[in-house]
């Protein structure tokens, strides 16, 4: 489910508005980001508007514009198949309101047919293109590698490496390290996304009992994957997002010091801008 925005349409104004040099990036919150070029190609990664599934996950954050106020956009990136990554309520509108096309793997086209997005929106079959591993993406004045991702917790996970001119950003989804020494070794990447988390008590699904529960990279967890991808900056994202699962990202400082990479830590808010 989603709920109204608080904040207005101005972040969507704000993106639209936007000229920049190079690539500009907007935090979302959760994983969710903004990409627009000095062409004015705009992609959406992982949008999530919803508030969770209290009271087992609960939103920790503002829900920052309403979908159906984004009126420009090229594309719709997801990165895996859960519930903040592929959400019809969240995504649908985006494609209708602007017809972009969406891509996600398998299990995440699953949850597109699922919940029947072709019918609850005037979106059409060809919006919709299955993505896997190897794929490479053309999308306006963007290059988009789909990449392998090891998230234990996801059926198909990837990655995605955008190349805008020199500048090269990595968004990992909510994976872990273990498969991005590659990608590390075939990209220069100056700023790379990575979910971080705590390891919390979470209501079981089906016993309501809280179990210890790990989502996302831990602070040595993050910096592996960093040294992996040989990151100039590693952006830290998720951590913002779920009630027993939010820390602290500037302690990623002193577990990063003593290592090649990243070289940088960049700590943004939803709702921030970072050029690349």
């Amino acid at each position: 489910m989603t709920v109204d925005s608080d904040w207005g349409d101005w972040l969507p104004r704000a993106v639209e508005d936007a000229d920049p040099d190079g690539l500009a990036i907007w935090y979302l919150g959760c994983n969710g980001f903004i990409v627009k070029s000095s062409g004015g190609t705009t992609v959406y990664i992982d949008p999530y508007l919803g508030i969770g599934d209290p009271p087992r996950t609960l939103r920790m954050i503002p829900v920052p514009f309403n979908p159906e106020d984004v009126s420009e956009a090229d594309a719709v990136l997801a990165t895996h198949e859960h519930i903040d990554h592929v959400h019809g309520p969240s995504q649908g509108p985006i494609l209708e309101q602007t017809g972009a096309d969406y891509y996600a793997t398998d299990s995440g086209m699953a949850v597109v047919d699922e919940e029947g997005w072709t019918d609850e929106w005037d979106v059409t079959d060809d919006q919709f293109t299955e993505i896997v591993e190897g794929d490479t993406l053309e999308i306006g004045d963007l290059t988009i590698h789909v990449e392998p991702a090891n998230d234990p917790d996801a059926e198909h996970p990837i990655s995605y490496v955008f190349e805008h001119g020199e500048t090269t950003f990595f968004h990992g989804g909510d994976a872990r390290p273990g498969e991005f020494e590659e990608i590390g070794e075939n990209y220069d990447i100056d700023l790379g996304v990575l979910a971080f988390g705590a390891i919390g008590n979470i209501d079981d699904k089906e016993t309501g009992e809280p179990v210890r529960t790990q989502w996302y990279s831990d602070e040595n967890m993050i910096v592996e994957a960093a040294n992996e991808l040989q990151l100039d900056t590693l952006l830290p994202s998720h951590w913002d997002m779920w009630k027993g699962m939010t820390t602290e990202p500037t302690v990623l400082h002193n577990h990063m010091n003593s290592f090649s990479y990243p070289e940088s830590l960049e700590i943004i808010e939803i709702g921030d801008r970072v050029d690349c």
